[in-house]
C-alpha cells in the first residue's frame, strides 16, 4: 500500500500559487503513471491503480490547506494504511526555489497543512517530499497564495517530472533511501 498526497487549496483561483505546488507534484506524478486525479472520496480527489501487487492511491485534499488531515485521516483510514505507507508532498518556504527534499519523518517545520496532518494522524513517522519555494520579501501568507510566474512554472514542471520518474522507480523497488538520494540532488 502507497499513498501519495499532494497538499494545496482546492478552488480555481489557488492553482497556480506556491501553496500548490504539492498538487503540482501528485499531478505529474499521476501523469507518469497515465491516470488522471478525479475521483471524489473521503474528502479527495484521487486516483486508485495497482503497480507491481501493490495498491496506490495519489490525492489531492478537498479541505483547504489548513485542515489537510482531515482527509489523510480519512483516507488511511479507508485504505487500511500506515503511517509508513504514507508520503505527503508540499511546499516549503525554509528551502531554496525550485529544491526537492525527501525525508523518511521530521517535523511539520512551519507548514500549517502539515502540522494539521501530524495533529490528527498523531505522529510525524510518514515520509515527505518537500518544494522549495523560497522566501520573499511579501508577508508569508501573501506570497505562499500569490501566482507563480510562467517562467517559475515551467522549472517546477520540469522538476515535477523528474520526480514522477523516480516516484515510478520506488515503487518498482520500495527503496525510500534511494528515492531521497535522486531526489535531494533535484534543483532548479
Amino acid at each position: 500500500m502507497l499513498i501519495i498526497v499532494g497538499l494545496g487549496n482546492p478552488t480555481a483561483e489557488y492553482a497556480e500559487t506556491y501553496h500548490n505546488m504539492g498538487f503540482k507534484a501528485v499531478d505529474a506524478i499521476a501523469e507518469g503513471f497515465n491516470k488522471s486525479i478525479k475521483k471524489a472520496e473521503c474528502n479527495a480527489l484521487t486516483v486508485t491503480f495497482s503497480r507491481k501487487n501493490e495498491k496506490i492511491v495519489l490525492a489531492k485534499p478537498l479541505t483547504y490547506m489548513n485542515l489537510s488531515g482531515e482527509a489523510v485521516k480519512s483516507l488511511m483510514a479507508k485504505y487500511k494504511a500506515a503511517p509508513e505507507e504514507l508520503i505527503v508532498i508540499y511546499d516549503d518556504v525554509d528551502l531554496e526555489r525550485y529544491t526537492l527534499r525527501a525525508r523518511a519523518f521530521g517535523s511539520a517545520g512551519t507548514h500549517n497543512g502539515m502540522r494539521n496532518i501530524v495533529e490528527v494522524l498523531g505522529t510525524d513517522r510518514f515520509k515527505r517530499i518537500r518544494v522549495g519555494i523560497g522566501r520573499s520579501s511579501y508577508e508569508l501568507k501573501d506570497y505562499v497564495l500569490s501566482r507563480v510566474p510562467e517562467a517559475e512554472r515551467e522549472v517546477f514542471a520540469k522538476n515535477f517530472r523528474l520526480l514522477a520518474d523516480i516516484i515510478k522507480n520506488y515503487v518498482a523497488d520500495g527503496d525510500f533511501d534511494k528515492l531521497m538520494r535522486e531526489v535531494n540532488v533535484i534543483k532548479g
